[in-house]
């Protein structure tokens, strides 16, 4: 195989000045460019990536030393390779590289990842092109449901919602919390935008996000998702979660997790 001297000149020279714009320290870059002109991009590049990490992860930026957070980045551009060119998909390679190289930076955090997982989930929100979804033909308002209705239909998902479970309370962490061992139970989270294009956080349950699965599978109507979770959590009496079901589902469709009903 022929090695890289064989390649044109000017490919040599973008590889040299890519693995320099990487790892200044390691690689010295092409020959010829004057050293200032080679550090203006070296800092550009870096300080842009940096402070795009800053805004997509300021909870676990402030937890570290500034020089500790400095190195993670710089780790994070010699190691990791991009498959996406698009800047705003940063925030998602940045957390492919944290859970493909565990980086040492992060050591003393067992949560950094759940933490950095949370952090970007409201960023990906944020730019989904999903919209949220009108009442169309075949659904129903959910404002003009009664019991009845809403027990026989199957209440329709929000596309932005994502049902989410961490072994660490991630919504609490910061300087004066971190934690070192998970609680007993995990911590359960819906994030969504709502209809008027914000993005929202609401602790939960495991119950909840059950029903929220079911109820997204469609195969079930209301009345039949409630006596399923019944049956799972061991309750003798199918129709013991009507009640609190039909509360929580009312909630739900008033934060617009919910967004209408089909028979």
């Amino acid at each position: 195989m022929a090695g890289q001297n064989s390649q044109p000149g000017f490919q040599q020279t973008q590889r040299a000045w890519a693995a320099y714009i990487r790892d200044p320290e390691v690689n010295p870059g092409p020959q010829g460019i004057e050293k200032r002109r080679l550090k203006i991009y070296r800092d550009l590049i870096f300080n842009n990536i940096e402070s795009f990490l800053s805004s997509g992860f300021p909870i676990l930026k402030s937890l570290m030393p500034e020089g500790q957070w400095q190195a993670l980045v710089r780790d994070f551009i010699v190691k990791h390779q991009s498959h996406s060119p698009y800047f705003l998909e940063i925030s998602q390679e940045f957390l492919t590289y944290l859970s493909d190289q565990a980086p040492p930076q992060l050591a003393q955090w067992p949560f950094a990842l759940e933490l950095a997982h949370y952090e970007w989930v409201e960023l990906a929100l944020d730019v989904s092109t999903e919209v949220f979804p009108a009442v169309g033909v075949g659904q129903a308002d959910p404002q003009a449901l009664s019991d009845e209705d809403l027990l026989n239909g199957r209440p329709l998902i929000s596309p932005l919602l994502w049902r989410l479970s961490y072994q660490y309370p991630v919504h609490r962490i910061g300087p004066d919390y971190q934690p070192q061992t998970p609680p007993n139970q995990p911590t359960c989270l819906l994030v969504y935008r709502d209809r008027e294009e914000q993005v929202r956080f609401l602790e939960s349950n495991a119950v909840t996000l059950r029903l929220l699965q079911l109820l997204e599978d469609g195969a079930l109507n209301t009345s039949e998702v409630f006596g399923q979770v019944a049956r799972e959590l061991g309750y003798e009496d199918e129709t013991r979660l009507i009640e609190p079901g039909l509360g929580i589902l009312r909630e739900l469709f008033s934060l617009s997790i919910l967004c209408g009903t089909r028979s």
